[in-house]
Parts: structure tokens; C-alpha cells; sequence
């Protein structure tokens, strides 16, 4: 069955169990990521199919849908939906006349937590992560805080995203890290040098998201085709103005998965299930006819050449252009300010 397949993967070393494949809820809600929002009786009865199939792991923001996920989130988990899953919210992402700054100040973190906290209609959050790293203060503060929101109840487990190696070690210092999500995919290998290692040595999960390319390794070029002009991927400059090139990619991972008997999507995305048992990607969708695929992911068994052969392809045909638009990537991989410099001011 299909829960059985998915269903209880430790996630780091603290105790958090989750399914061994997420649910990435971003694009539910629209906010001009990936198009406009979906009716929401359709997403409610999505995710709660993915928890009855075992996928129980979801994942969300504040910042989706300008907190609109959230509160779609908090509609599903009525009905006894609460007990069956684990929840993954972020803060850090904060409005500011009519710009998007990273704010890790504590007074932020406890205000955005209990927001979060209401929107979701829970007591307590599963995951909470730092959506991005605020570089101007030092990690150690906004972990301070993240700390006292565990000790209190309202956190169980603290996240990191899109942080640099150095930023996690100082952050596990204060508190033990669960997880750290990051884009990783078969086109997105640049976390394996430092934060792949960093996280193994410490004990740390990793959650990867777009972990199928954001579409283009499902659908190559096509994908862009039926894009409504709001939607991101249109701006990426690895999905719009190096198309031509990386199409080669995902006509060579295409090729394979129909020599497997399998879709694009579902390579890929086994792909990532191989990387090892503290991973687990949180592929969106917003089909149900996608969500079993990718449930099917999980069916697909790859051999070491067959793995070697899906990673020559990004290797033998180098990957262009930037993986976010130009305003995303200033927040990548970011290091903050040492500790020693705010207790001095």
C-alpha cells in the first residue's frame, strides 16, 4: 500500500518522525509563485488524500499565499486531520512597504510564531523553520528565541533553510537543528560539497524542495508553454533564458525514465529518495494524478550505475543560469554577523 511505502522516516536525530515524502503547499495559494490560488475545497480534499495515502508531511509558510496557506492548512486538519500529520511552517519573510526583507529579530520570531500559530489553529508546530537567514544579525540570537518557543510548547523541532555550513553549526550550538530544507535536485547540487556533510556529521535531516527542478525535469520546455505571466519560473533565468540548453537535460533523464517504464518526474524525484535515508523531499502539486506519481516515486529502485548515469547528465551537460530571480539569490547561503560584534554594541 502506499502509506506503507511512505510513512515513518526519522527525520535528524531529536525524534521528529515524518513520512519519507512530503508535501510541498506552496503553490496552493498562489501569491504569484506558481499562478494564481486553487479553489480551496479542491486543496483541502488534496492534502487530506495525501495524508490518507501516507503522505503526512506538509509543508508551509507564512509567506505562501501571503498567509493564506496557512489558514488553508489550519481548514484541513479539522475532521481529525491534526493527529495524522506533522506540520512545517517558516518565518522570516516580512513585508515592508511594499519590499520583502529577512527579519530574525527575537521580538519578530515570537510575534510571527504565534501568528502562525492562530492562522493554523494548532497548539503547537511540528518544524518551524527560519525561511531565510537574516544577515544582519548573528544566528545565535534568532536561535535564542526559537529556543524559548520550544521551551514554552509552541515549537517542537527548529529548521533552517537556504543556510551556509558555518551559519549551521553556530545555530546547533544554541539549540539542536532537525532539518534543513534546501533546493536539491538532479540540476541543484551545490549543497553537497559543505551543508550535506555539515548536516550528516550533526545529526541533521534534510528536506529538499523542487526537488523535480520546479516542473522542468517533468516537463522540460512545455513547461513553461502554460505559464500565467505571474507565476516565478517565468523570471528564472535556468528555466527562460538558458531553456535551449537545459532542455538537454531533461530529454536525457526522459530518455531513461522511458527505458524504466516511469515518468520524468518520477526519476527525478527517485533520484532523491537515493540520496539517503535522512532525506525527504517535499515535491508540490496541486493534481491528484501528480501526487500518485509521485507516491510512485518511492516504487522506483535505481541501481549505483543507473544513479551515476542520471548525475552524468547534469555533469556532462553543465547546468545555466541562476536558480532563483536576482532578488531570492541575495538571501542564499548567507552568513551572519559573529556574536562577539552585537554584544559589543
Amino acid at each position: 500500500m502506499a502509506s506503507e511505502r511512505v510513512s515513518g522516516l526519522k527525520l535528524g536525530s531529536q525524534g521528529l518522525v515524518v513520512s519519507a515524502q512530503g508535501l510541498g503547499c506552496m503553490s496552493m495559494s498562489g501569491s504569484g509563485f506558481f499562478g494564481p490560488p486553487k479553489p480551496e475545497p479542491d486543496m483541502i480534499n488534496l492534502i487530506r488524500h495525501a495524508i490518507d495515502s501516507g503522505v503526512t508531511f506538509l509543508d508551509t509558510s507564512d509567506f505562501y499565499g501571503f498567509n493564506t496557506n496557512e489558514i488553508l492548512i489550519g481548514k484541513t486538519l479539522k475532521d481529525g486531520y491534526r493527529e495524522k500529520a506533522q506540520i512545517a511552517t517558516k518565518f522570516g519573510y516580512r513585508p515592508i512597504d511594499g519590499k520583502v526583507e529577512v527579519c530574525g529579530d527575537p521580538a519578530y520570531v515570537r510575534s510571527a510564531c504565534e501568528a502562525s500559530l492562530k492562522r493554523l489553529d494548532i497548539d503547537c508546530i511540528d518544524l518551524y523553520y527560519a525561511h531565510r537567514i537574516d544577515t544582519s544579525i548573528p544566528i545565535e540570537i534568532t536561535m535564542g528565541e526559537l529556543k524559548k518557543l520550544v521551551e514554552e510548547g509552541k515549537v517542537k523541532y527548529i529548521g533552517l533553510s537556504e543556510a551556509c555550513a558555518s551559519t549551521i553549526r553556530r545555530a546547533h550550538t544554541v539549540h539542536p537543528i532537525t532539518a534543513v530544507q534546501n533546493e536539491w535536485s538532479l540540476w541543484t547540487r551545490d549543497l553537497e560539497d559543505e551543508i550535506i556533510p555539515t548536516c550528516r556529521e550533526l545529526g541533521i535531516g534534510i528536506v529538499s524542495y523542487s526537488p523535480i527542478g520546479k516542473g522542468f525535469l517533468a516537463q522540460g520546455p512545455k513547461l513553461l508553454e502554460n505559464l500565467p505571466e505571474i507565476d516565478v519560473r517565468k523570471r528564472m533565468p535556468r528555466l527562460t533564458n538558458h531553456v535551449e540548453h537545459n532542455k538537454i537535460i531533461f530529454e536525457q533523464v526522459n530518455e531513461m525514465a522511458t527505458r524504466k517504464g516511469c515518468t520524468a518526474a518520477q526519476l527525478a524525484l527517485a533520484w532523491v529518495h537515493h540520496q539517503g535515508t535522512d532525506v525527504v523531499p517535499i515535491p508540490g502539486t496541486t493534481k491528484l494524478e501528480n501526487l500518485h506519481q509521485n507516491i510512485g516515486a518511492l516504487s522506483i529502485n535505481l541501481t549505483p550505475e543507473e544513479i551515476a548515469k542520471l548525475e552524468s547528465f547534469a555533469f556532462d551537460v553543465i547546468v545555466k543560469g541562476e536558480r532563483h530571480v536576482s532578488m531570492q539569490r541575495t538571501w542564499i547561503y548567507s552568513e551572519t554577523p559573529p556574536l562577539s560584534s552585537w554584544e559589543g554594541n
